[in-house]
């Protein structure tokens, strides 16, 4: 980790910019770009630190980023990024995705998917990751030149490899199951967190009707409207602090939104895995396919029924030299899958040896950051209600000067 870029360098999505323009199909269409900017640390011991450098991106570059290291790091849980559209959103708030506060967000989860992928051992070492750093033009063609998207495998490929793997590994199998409970609770917590948020501000809105009422009430009152004007002003202060709150509830919401799409990515792991087990259980079955049929050509003898041994006895059996050819042909063929089969377990155990090294790193930040986030958000719970009650504290005393 002491020699992973984030330590090299300071890494800023500093500002959010609506801009308009022309896409791949020649139309007139409205997006953000983001403004990156990064600065060398030079000397880490006496904090000095080089010119800033400065680039503007836009989303779908930060998503062919993504796909760039999801494909060509199939064994890592590459760090997710924000969502594109609002999901799981507040009634209240903008679910629109050109919205300020909305952009405000995904600006702040850009930059910490360009921090986690910087603090990564393997990802921060990446070329083409240190290029959309630092070099805005020709980027774009220098990830297509990688030609990672032909090492893309389908969807459909890897439906096929999960209902037909027939032996498994119970630890990947176990981890998947685990990332879709994950998603599932996250899910949950969000959906039952933005019905506390609806709550609250209900809350906080009726506090500002006591303030209208007890301002609107002093007016009528000499001996007690200076108490009553006091106490309105506490009401409408406490009221007016929700749109703070609310921000901070935003906040809370998106890193474990982080942590819902980070499932996805532990999924996508284990359907790699899946999809390599395949393969290796296909070429596995091939390779005793094919010696099968040398050594039936080999003794004369044929053990299960096929339309070539049919023909053979219906047509005539083939003559020594075409058999002896045959042999050949299948030894090779042999000897190649058996290569083939070596080469794809030594492929299966340094996927699976890595692969779980990293899984095991993308727990214990797991841990740390939702310990973190969920301290932070009973913090803010017990920070609120001490608000309140020293908001009733003071109406009180303004009470009892009347």
């Amino acid at each position: 980790m002491e020699d992973c870029l984030a330590k090299k360098m300071e890494i800023t999505v500093s500002e959010a910019e609506k801009r308009t323009g022309r896409n791949a199909m020649n139309i007139q269409e409205t997006y953000t770009a983001y403004l990156i900017e990064t600065r060398a640390v030079e000397s880490q011991s006496e904090g000095q630190c080089g010119p800033v450098e400065s680039l503007w991106r836009r989303y779908s570059e930060f998503e062919l980023l993504r796909n760039y290291l999801s494909v060509t790091y199939p064994h890592i849980v590459v760090p997710p990024l924000p969502e594109k559209r609002a999901d799981f959103v507040w009634h209240k708030l903008s679910a629109d995705n050109m919205d300020p506060d909305f952009v405000e967000r995904r600006r702040i989860g850009l930059e910490n998917f360009l921090l986690r992928v910087a603090s990564h051992p393997v990802l921060c070492q990446d070329k083409i990751f240190y290029a959309f750093l630092m070099q805005e033009g020709g980027w774009k063609e220098m990830v297509n030149e990688t030609g990672f998207q032909l090492k893309a495998d389908s969807r459909l490929k890897a439906l096929n490899a999960t209902f037909r793997v027939k032996n498994p590994d119970k630890r990947f199998t176990e981890l998947k199951h685990y990332s879709d409970e994950l998603q599932s609770v996250i899910s949950h917590l969000l959906r039952v967190r933005a019905r506390v948020a609806d709550r609250l501000y209900g809350v906080y809105k009726v506090h500002g009707n006591y303030g209208r009422v007890f301002s609107e009430w002093s007016a009528i009152e000499k001996e007690m409207g200076d108490g009553l004007q006091s106490a309105g002003h506490h009401m409408d202060v406490y009221a007016a602090s929700i749109d703070d709150i609310l921000e901070e509830e935003e906040h809370y919401a998106d890193q474990l939104k982080e942590y819902l799409f980070y499932a996805e990515a532990l999924r996508a792991v284990c359907r790699k895995h899946e999809l390599m087990q395949y393969d290796l259980e296909m070429a596995a079955q091939d390779l005793t396919s094919k010696k099968q049929q040398c050594e039936e050509l080999a003794t004369g003898t044929v053990r299960t029924f096929s339309l070539k041994g049919m023909t053979s006895k219906l047509f005539g059996q083939e003559t020594p030299e075409q058999r002896e050819a045959k042999i050949k042909v299948l030894e090779e063929q042999i000897q190649e899958g058996e290569e083939q089969l070596k080469s794809k377990n030594l492929e299966g155990r340094d996927f699976v040896k890595s692969a779980w090294a990293d899984i095991e790193r993308f727990k214990e930040q797991k841990n740390h950051d939702l310990k973190e986030a969920l301290i932070s958000y009973a913090v803010m719970q017990i920070s609120m209600c001490k608000k309140g009650i020293q908001v009733w504290t003071n109406a009180k005393e303004c009470f009892s000067k009347m």
